[in-house]
């Protein structure tokens, strides 16, 4: 089903994403405008869905080119820009980097381990890191959380405020928390405490240990996805497994790096933890359907 209806389901996920500029639909939170109102009480975030399906077609439609040979694939560099070119775009318009970001680097994994050349792997890199550098000084606000992520000390009641409680939050967790329920920082200090920052929180109060636990998990992840993707029966899934697993463990990462102020802040959830239905959902989804894949495995 995913595969015979991939074209159709980017199709679609990608007018949700046009969807989001329509005045009376659109719904934002802070400087972004992500998400699809519906009557009022009910949102989706049309970036997260885009996220899976962009992985559908894009295992696809691999697939079918490396079934023509390896000149086919060298071939396939140009469609391949111009689909997550169109992607980009839209989310930049949103705007929506973190999400950019994640699926950016996904695409890039699995554009490698499909055989891609790597002349082409190391020119999107550098096309990537162009593209961000452009973001940042384009942007005032952008460039304001680079500078913070720089020196977290610049301005610590304005700019770098969410990152300095952050910090102070992780810090104060030391190796074994100060107990489940007795964060400091949650009540009116740290924002977005069960959204963006919920590790800091579970650093604050389960310790460093559990913390490194968490990471731990997501690493886990990522090592059972490739053991499955080796097992798959088919290339499409090989490349779904890869894609879900390099996902799922990028946007964990880009999360927690940014509350230890190891890069930019981005506001990307962590994965099956941060409140968020729409987030939560596709991830759940992911993993069903690399759950699925390990049950046909050959392995």
């Amino acid at each position: 089903f995913w595969k015979t209806n991939a074209w159709n389901l980017l199709i679609v996920s990608i007018a949700l994403l046009v969807i989001v500029f329509i005045p009376g639909l659109s719904a934002g939170i802070g400087t972004a405008h992500s998400w699809i109102s519906i009557g009022g009480w009910f949102s989706v975030q049309p970036s997260e869905i885009v996220k899976l399906t962009f992985l559908f077609y894009l295992a696809a439609w691999l697939e079918r080119r490396n079934q023509h040979g390896s000149k086919a694939m060298q071939e396939s560099f140009l469609p391949f820009v111009a689909v997550l070119g169109t992607i980009i775009f839209l989310l930049i318009l949103q705007p929506d980097v973190g999400t950019m970001s994640i699926i950016s680097a996904m695409s890039l994994v699995v554009y490698f381990v499909a055989g891609a050349p790597l002349i082409h792997v190391f020119g999107l890199i550098a096309a990537g890191v162009a593209g961000i550098a452009l973001l940042i000084a384009t942007k005032p606000y952008r460039a304001a959380r680079f500078m913070t992520f720089l020196n977290p000390e610049l301005d610590p009641q304005g700019i770098g405020y969410h990152i300095n409680q952050a910090l102070l939050a992780i810090g104060s967790g030391g190796l074994f928390g100060l107990g489940y329920g007795l964060s400091r920082q949650k009540f009116e200090y740290l924002p977005e405490v069960v959204g963006d920052s919920i590790f800091a929180v579970i650093a604050e109060e389960l310790g460093f240990i559990f913390a490194l636990l968490v990471i731990g998990m997501y690493l886990l992840f990522l090592w059972r996805s490739i053991r499955i993707a080796q097992g798959a029966p088919d290339a499409f899934g090989r490349y779904v497994a890869v894609g879900i697993g390099s996902w799922i463990v990028i946007q964990a990462l880009i999360n927690i790096g940014s509350m230890a102020a190891l890069m930019p802040m981005t506001g990307v959830t962590l994965p099956f933890i941060s409140y968020g239905g729409t987030s939560l959902f596709v991830s759940l989804c992911a993993v069903g359907v690399v759950l699925n894949i390990s049950k046909h495995a050959k392995t």
